[in-house]
């Protein structure tokens, strides 16, 4: 059969219906009505009326926002899995008994009176700065001032505290907040990375902590082990209601709008400028509060340390209970297990003598492990309909492409008008094999 056949040819002014595949000349331009593209692939709703977007992916209608943890602009259709999450809670849970039994092993009243209070204090400090961590995390601008400012409240509430604890806390509390909404501002107005605009907040806390050479002694007699599990519990208590609402899809696709999905340079809009904003200026004054519980429950003075190690600490166990590092995804418990598991560990090590391990290298190697779950967390808890984006089915074909016909989105070339190359095919050539 030549290419030259009528069932090939666009014949002007024929309105009959013909057969299959015979384009014609009069077929209204603009007239493809959404109706009429055949069902999409990703078994959760019709992606039938949308556009593609200038990232060369398939945009997501508003019709399966629902179902969808990014933007309609940027989506991956289907929910995020949770089974991995709780998989690996539960491994950290096993972790921790296991921790304890050996910590037990060695010293028998390590988790009873005056030592389990100290424990459970430490555990609420590094709860504290964990819990921030894992916000900006989620947030997609992770505050690695966290640490720093955790050290310059310890210093500032160790100097005052003779003065009152509440106006001390509440001055360390009004300082950090007015960093966090400065890096916030910077973040979410200038669209950039919460690393790079948290880093410099940092050294620029470093200045306040460097102007103490000498370790500074506790004025005042607050004692925090008195409430020391009331402490914890409640900490633990708002992790995990931060965790749950976490997995609620909406508030876990505005908290973790900030996401990069395509090019990370470009804006994600105001409703992910104001959960990023958020998150970072929330995230500060929960730092100064572990610093507050650090100078409170040391038993000698506070050190002028740079705090890196607790940034280290926090951002570790945030990655290691389970929070992406790129964002959005994380669990419910998983953060508590985590701080349990280093707290418990730390004392551990202690009891066995290895003073070479200090907060430093353990924070070092919960980082380490921490981006090990990140890809897990990533590689397992994408949703099953994601798919990859190699090739898409166009939803908005061009003139004289078959409806359904699968297109390479990298392709520019134009679309060739069949009216002038009717008669520009030699059919011997081509049905000799020869193009």
């Amino acid at each position: 059969m030549g290419y030259d056949d009528s069932i090939y040819r666009r014949r002007s002014g024929d309105t009959d219906p013909g057969p299959a595949g015979d384009y014609r000349d009069d077929y209204p331009a603009g007239d493809y009505s959404p109706n009429d593209y055949p069902p999409n692939d990703f078994g959760v709703g019709d992606l039938r009326a949308t556009e593609p977007n200038d990232t060369g992916r398939q945009a997501v209608s508003s019709a399966v926002l629902d179902d969808v943890f990014d933007d309609p602009a940027d989506g991956e259709p289907g929910r995020d899995r949770l089974a991995f999450h709780i998989v690996w809670e539960v491994v950290l849970l096993l972790g921790v008994a296991a921790v304890g039994y050996l910590l037990l092993r060695e010293d028998s009243g390590a988790l009873r009176g005056a030592a389990l209070e100290q424990l459970l204090v430490a555990g609420a400090a590094l709860g504290l700065i964990a819990m921030a961590a894992g916000l900006t995390l989620r947030a997609g601008a992770v505050n690695l001032a966290l640490g720093p400012v955790a050290v310059a409240a310890a210093l500032h509430f160790a100097e005052n505290g003779d003065r009152g604890i509440v106006p001390t806390i509440a001055q360390a509390t009004v300082g950090a907040l007015a960093l966090g909404v400065a890096v916030a501002v910077v973040v979410v107005v200038f669209h950039v990375p919460g690393w790079a605009a948290s880093l410099a907040a940092a050294l620029g806390t470093l200045v306040f902590i460097q102007r103490r050479p000498a370790p500074v002694d506790v004025q005042g007699g607050f004692d925090p082990t008195d409430h020391a599990l009331y402490l914890f519990v409640g900490v633990a208590i708002v992790a995990v209601l931060g965790g749950l609402l976490g997995t609620v899809k909406s508030v876990r696709r505005s908290v973790g709008r900030f996401r990069p999905v395509a090019d990370p340079a470009r804006r994600r809009g105001p409703v992910a400028a104001l959960f990023t904003a958020g998150a970072i200026v929330v995230s500060m004054p929960l730092a100064a509060g572990a610093g507050v519980l650090i100078a409170s429950s040391s038993d000698g003075p506070v050190a002028p340390t740079t705090g890196l190690e607790w940034t280290g600490l926090a951002v570790g166990a945030a990655l290691l209970g389970g929070t992406s590092a790129y964002g959005r995804r994380g669990g419910v418990f998983g953060t508590v297990l985590a701080v349990a598991l280093l707290v418990v560990g730390q004392r551990y090590l202690a009891e066995r003598g290895w003073e070479e391990i200090t907060p430093a290298a353990l924070g070092a190697g919960a980082l380490v492990a921490g981006l090990v779950v990140t890809r897990l967390v990533e590689t397992f808890g994408r949703p099953k309909s994601a798919g990859t984006d190699q090739t898409q089915w166009q939803t908005t074909q061009p003139r004289g492409t078959m409806i359904g016909e699968r297109t390479d989105s990298w392709s520019s070339l134009p679309a060739q008008p069949t009216e002038s190359r009717a008669g520009s095919w030699d059919t011997e050539r081509w049905n000799n094999g020869e193009r």
